[in-house]
């Protein structure tokens, strides 16, 4: 009996390595790093040319959002996402919270991000003074020094590069106390509700690790990096479905009672 135990585990642990791959394998993709703190002495150019640290840049609960201004994807959408929420919402930036913005491509420069900043800036209905959204601009070491840190993965493919999208919201010390994954729809593009948005920035106020939905929806979902938008994943959803089926077999296998001959 212990020998068919032994075994029935064995195949449950490779059906799990199948359908629940290490995030750690990723190249492209955001491997979540909740609780960790990034690197605040890396150095920036903000959009006027200065050079900041990232420290002097988050003060109060901060949401941070990897892009490059020059996407042709999903960058600028989930932007206006962001947008739309801070005229929805009733948290106020420079207040309640401040934003970065953080170019992952080492080419772009300070003209460039002062440009897509006044594009963000024409569409806010809340009046916020130019330090509560800071567009940021580096070389590749400080951008690779934040984005490990931060779990970000993305590769360049030619003059594009391969990505995820999503906001990590950290409370004033750099701890990273959330990620949101904007929802997302054919008719109405990338969207945030504002009672997520408020809630994360809750979280990074009282420094507050909270795991979301984002694994689930990781697991369901799968970027296509060609298409620039999540498809749904087939093959992990049925290894799933298989993996509980079995488990709930296994489980009625083990329990159930041994008939007893009778001689």
């Amino acid at each position: 009996m212990m020998k068919q135990i032994i075994l029935i585990l064995m195949v449950l642990l490779s059906l799990i390595s199948f359908v629940f791959p290490s995030d750690k394998n990723i190249e492209v993709g955001i491997d979540e790093q909740l609780g960790n703190k990034l690197p605040l002495d890396a150095q920036f150019k903000d959009e006027d040319g200065n050079t900041v640290l990232l420290g002097d840049l988050v003060k109060r609960p901060t949401v941070l959002a990897f892009v490059y201004y020059k996407c042709p994807g999903i960058c600028s959408p989930l932007l206006f996402a962001l947008t739309e929420v801070i005229n929805k919402s009733d948290l106020e930036p420079g207040y309640d919270y401040n934003i970065v913005c953080i170019s992952f491509d080492d080419t772009e420069t300070p003209e460039i991000a002062s440009e897509k900043k006044k594009s963000f800036f024409s569409g806010l209905d809340k009046d916020i003074k130019s330090e509560d959204w800071r567009f940021l601009t580096g070389d590749i070491i400080n951008i690779n020094k934040v984005t490990n840190a931060a779990g970000f993965r993305f590769k360049r493919k030619d003059d594009l590069f391969l990505h995820a999208g999503a906001f990590l919201f950290l409370d004033k010390e750099g701890k990273i106390c959330r990620y949101l994954f904007p929802g997302y729809t054919e008719g109405h593009g990338f969207g945030i509700l504002p009672f997520d948005f408020k809630m994360a920035v809750i979280d990074a106020t009282s420094g507050k690790e909270t795991p979301t939905i984002a694994r689930m929806l990781r697991f369901c979902f799968s970027y296509d990096t060609g298409g620039l938008k999540y498809t749904l994943n087939i093959t992990r959803i049925f290894g799933a479905v298989i993996l509980i089926f079995a488990t709930i077999f296994i489980i009625f296998v083990i329990k159930r009672p041994r008939k007893t001959s009778i001689n």
